[in-house]
């Protein structure tokens, strides 16, 4: 066997366990998504995923692990989306438009990934998880107040901060309806949680988005 050849080896077993884990990611996120965290089992996820449950023993020791590894995936991705949809809004933007902007984006995430909403919200997640996501609603929350101070520069923080706890708790309120539904119903949810949104901002920054910034 030559030098090359030995150096390929290590790579190919590499590959083929990234994929193996993949697989595996995949199988528990529907899994959980279908039974929720705590009635999940090694053995389903390992039936889902068309391998022995000793296959999957040699990638993962337990559920948990399963779950922490697809949680800390899944919110580095969410954290790319939320730096998206919270980038800052130019103020000749209508709010119609910034809203429905931002909220399209965190609901094609939600509904490409339900096991999210699963995992975060459900009873009995792994602590890392709760840890995790406790560090995501913060700097989600941080995001949202530092979007309001551009558009708001005059309020009080205090009035900042409750109003981004206000938005992210509707969002998240309409979110679960949202998923709740399919279909023309879900399109139905989604419209109507833009509009509770935009009704509750509309008083507080109205006058500031939609008006060209001075030349």
């Amino acid at each position: 066997m030559s030098v090359n050849e030995e150096k390929e080896q290590p790579r190919r077993r590499q590959a083929r366990g990234e994929r193996r884990i993949a697989q595996l990611l995949e199988a528990a996120a529907t899994v959980f998504t279908t039974t929720g965290y705590t009635a999940a089992s090694t053995n389903a996820i390992a039936r889902e995923a068309g391998v022995s449950p000793g296959t999957l023993y040699q990638f993962f020791p337990n559920k948990e692990a399963i779950a922490i590894e697809l949680g800390v995936r899944l919110m580095h991705e969410m954290r790319e989306t939320y730096g998206e949809a919270l980038a800052p809004v130019d103020p000749a933007t209508p709010l119609e438009q910034a809203v429905g902007s931002a909220v399209d984006r965190f609901i094609a995430f939600n509904c490409e990934h339900p096991v999210f909403f699963a995992l975060m919200h459900g009873p009995d997640i792994p602590g890392r998880i709760t840890e995790e996501h406790d560090a995501l609603h913060a700097t989600l929350l941080s995001r949202i107040e530092d979007l309001l101070s551009s558009l708001l520069p005059d309020t009080p923080p205090a009035d900042l901060t409750r109003t981004a706890h206000m938005s992210l708790g509707l969002y998240k309120a309409g979110l679960e309806l949202v998923l709740a539904h399919e279909g023309a119903e879900r399109e139905a949810y989604i419209r109507e949680l833009k509009n509770a949104l935009i009704r509750y901002l509309d008083p507080l920054v109205g006058a500031t988005l939609g008006q060209p910034e001075p030349s």
